[in-house]
């Protein structure tokens, strides 16, 4: 299938280099001529007219659907998506943080870890776009405000009147704060748990609000459910969102669980049963997400979470970086430069990801097959390099040409290299950036293995892990 726009040349607009704002660009000096005796000045020749439409071109791209928008403009006109605020405004609107105390405190100090032996929630992964990396390649996009953690036992109301107690803190350090929560208006069961997430009111999490009222209500999931005949989809159920002290956004999503970033910091070892039972879950998950227009933008152990409770409830999180990939049934198309280059965990992101480009299904495929290699091997060849990203970008285009010398490099000699893998490797990194993958044959290569271990991908995940 041709692919439109393959070349990054759609970055350049036609007579408007001068007028676009923090570009950086620096002009050319040209040589002074001869000094002439006086004489009357000319009246200057006055300005070209520019161009309709181009002239200045536009001062940022949709994050939405990756069209040029005017500065001024607060809508995108191609896709109808809120712009976020300009740099300006953001700077002007953004309130101080609220000081909190350290989570690691007593609790005489406010902490949100509670005393006794709970777990101190795992920082993210540094490799996720930090702001040393993120911040010099593209000034389109104001920062947000961080948010700061809240101590134990605060309320916040959601849009429908709910109210929602704050519990421990359980993910930090990425984008937003993910704690443990109970309703503290008596519309639930006391006992029963929920998963808040709480981020600044104009971060990334306005982006992934915007992704659960428009892709995945409920009702549209459990439609999609019955349509496949599937016992279980990981798709998180939220169940309400809402502002806090007009400051900050958050959502709440029945019960995730762990991360299984946490379980495997735990030392825990992924087999190739629960790989591959996992695997086959998350395809289920990615295959609703594309067929909703949506990509998900950041595979991740650190978006994937398992619930200790309900070993078969494995849940697909984190759609700060979804991306509406096919507006209206249309494909964007491949322009590499027109969003923020290398969004998302720099270790497992696509090579999409990493040039600008907006991602496409194969983004999202390309980036489970880095986390499944990761989960049995326990490494990827540029995973020393992170703090380098010229280096993992040029490792992973090396490696995307030659998935039989990634699989060496990887395994070593130490262990068969698993048939499934290889296969799945091979079919994903071939797919054409607007080409539609076979998501049940990539879910068959794994499902044949876990039949001969005469297990299933929705039966409970095969590992042992703590609450």
């Amino acid at each position: 299938m041709p692919v439109p726009g393959r070349s990054g040349s759609s970055r350049a607009l036609s007579g408007g280099a001068a007028a676009m704002p923090g570009r950086g660009r620096r002009g050319r000096g040209r040589a002074a001529g001869p000094q002439q005796s006086p004489a009357p000045a000319p009246a200057p020749a006055p300005a070209p007219a520019p161009a309709p439409g181009c002239a200045l071109g536009p001062a940022r791209f949709c994050p939405q659907c990756g069209r040029g928008v005017e500065a001024a403009f607060r809508f995108c006109p191609a896709c109808g998506e809120r712009q976020p605020p300009a740099p300006g405004e953001a700077a002007a609107a953004a309130p101080a943080p609220w000081q909190a105390r350290s989570p690691a405190a007593g609790p005489g100090s406010g902490s949100s870890s509670p005393s006794g032996a709970s777990r101190p929630p795992p920082p993210r992964s540094p490799s996720l776009s930090p702001a040393a990396k993120r911040g010099s390649f593209s000034p389109r996009k104001p920062r947000a405000v961080a948010a700061v953690p809240f101590p134990e036992a605060e309320v916040l109301e959601d849009h429908g009147k709910r109210r929602w107690r704050l519990g421990r803190l359980l993910e930090h350090g990425g984008p937003g704060l993910m704690y443990e929560a109970q309703s503290a208006s008596g519309a639930c069961p006391q006992k029963q748990r929920f998963s808040l997430k709480l981020d600044a009111k104009d971060g990334k999490i306005y982006n992934e609000q915007n992704f659960f009222q428009r892709a995945a209500k409920k009702d549209t999931v459990d439609k999609w459910k019955k349509l496949h005949s599937l016992p279980l989809l990981g798709i998180p159920n939220c169940v309400g969102f809402g502002l806090h002290a007009d400051k900050y956004r958050f959502l709440v999503f029945s019960d995730l669980g762990r991360t299984l970033h946490s379980i495997l910091n735990d030392g825990v070892r992924l087999n190739e049963k629960a790989a591959f039972q996992i695997v086959v879950r998350l395809l289920d998950c990615l295959e609703y997400l594309h067929e909703n227009e949506y990509v998900h933008g950041d595979i991740t152990a650190e978006n994937i979470y398992v619930n200790p409770e309900d070993l078969t409830q494995v849940t697909l999180a984190g759609y700060c970086f979804a991306f509406r990939y096919c507006p209206g049934g249309k494909h964007v198309a491949q322009r590499e430069g027109s969003r923020t280059p290398h969004e998302g965990t720099i270790e497992f992101i696509s090579l999409d990801s990493h040039r600008g480009a907006g991602p496409s299904r194969r983004s999202d495929l390309e980036s489970l097959g880095y986390c499944l290699l990761k989960w049995l091997c326990g490494f990827l060849p540029w995973s020393h390099d992170l703090k380098n990203v010229e280096a993992v970008v040029e490792k992973k285009e090396k490696y995307k040409a030659d998935v039989t010398c990634l699989l060496r490099q990887c395994f070593m000699g130490q262990r068969a290299i698993p048939d499934a893998l290889q296969r799945y490797l091979q079919q994903v990194m071939a797919l054409e950036y607007e080409e539609k993958p076979n998501y049940e044959f990539l879910r068959q290569l794994f499902k044949k293995p876990l039949e001969k271990m005469k297990a299933s991908a929705y039966d409970s995940v095969a590992i042992t892990i703590v609450p």
